[in-house]
């Protein structure tokens, strides 16, 4: 199965982004790729103080946009991310959307990002994701030809028990798209993608935004695609948006579930 991993530099302005994903998504046409994957916030990229304005909801002009995406190029889009406004709630909600346009499933973010930023032993920066979104409550998984997939975004990646919950439905790739911050980046991001990928047996893949978005927004990068063993097969380095796309191969899933014996 041939995918397409997508590393973007969201703005605000969706119609900038909008025109920047119809780029690669051409890409990915032209390559034969079943599925693209899209990071966290790929909509828009708000300043994670307020909400962006261009907010996603039931049916919305923001929603067709996506829909339309999917729909214009021929491929599943899988993971990706917006702001999702439904009533007085907004949630970080990834669409899993079909070549057709159908939206097969959605997953809102259950743990948000919290942190601190420290120097000289003081707080300098505090950053909580819960100001401007609600949690999610549930797990979500849906199958596409013969796999199973698992949504996660971003700060999940560093709950070992919502991986532990997609291992136990029999997941084979989990998603998680991403904005990571280049000091949490550096330190962290392929440890736990690479812990993910072999805790769980499965195809990790992470999409991320990369680089300056705003005056308070800077992330990391190093979209990934992780496999079973914990071998890193893509990194799309941490500089520019950019595609790769890999082949998955599905009997590694196989060989590493016989070998090591956690199921």
């Amino acid at each position: 199965m041939k995918v397409a991993l997508i590393q973007l530099n969201s703005k605000l302005d969706f119609k900038y982004n909008l025109h920047v994903i119809r780029e690669y998504l051409s890409e990915a046409k032209k390559e034969k790729a079943q599925i693209a994957f899209l990071p966290e916030c790929f909509y828009s990229m708000s300043d994670g103080v307020n909400p962006t304005p261009h907010l996603v909801s039931n049916g919305n002009e923001h929603e067709e946009n996506i829909k339309s995406l999917a729909r214009d190029f021929g491929v599943n889009l899988f993971g990706g991310s917006v702001a999702y406004k439904e009533g007085n709630k907004i949630f970080n909600r990834a669409y899993n959307i079909s070549r057709t346009g159908e939206v097969l499933s959605v997953y809102d973010k259950i743990n948000l990002f919290a942190c601190d930023f420290y120097q000289h032993g003081k707080i300098v920066k505090e950053v909580r994701e819960s100001n401007i979104y609600s949690s999610g409550q549930d797990v979500n998984t849906f199958d596409f030809q013969k796999y199973r997939f698992g949504n996660t975004i971003c700060f999940d990646i560093r709950f070992p028990n919502i991986f532990d919950s997609l291992m136990k439905k029999n997941v084979d790739v989990i998603t998680i798209p991403s904005a990571f911050t280049r000091k949490t980046g550096e330190l962290h991001w392929h440890i736990l993608n690479r812990a993910r990928a072999i805790e769980t047996q499965s195809f990790i893949i992470s999409a991320a935004q990369v680089g300056e978005h705003n005056d308070q927004v800077s992330t990391y990068g190093h979209s990934l695609i992780v496999d079973p063993w914990g071998d890193v097969l893509l990194d799309l380095g941490g500089k520019n948006s950019s595609i790769g796309f890999v082949t998955l191969n599905f009997d590694k899933i196989t060989s590493v579930r016989n070998s090591i014996k956690v199921r």
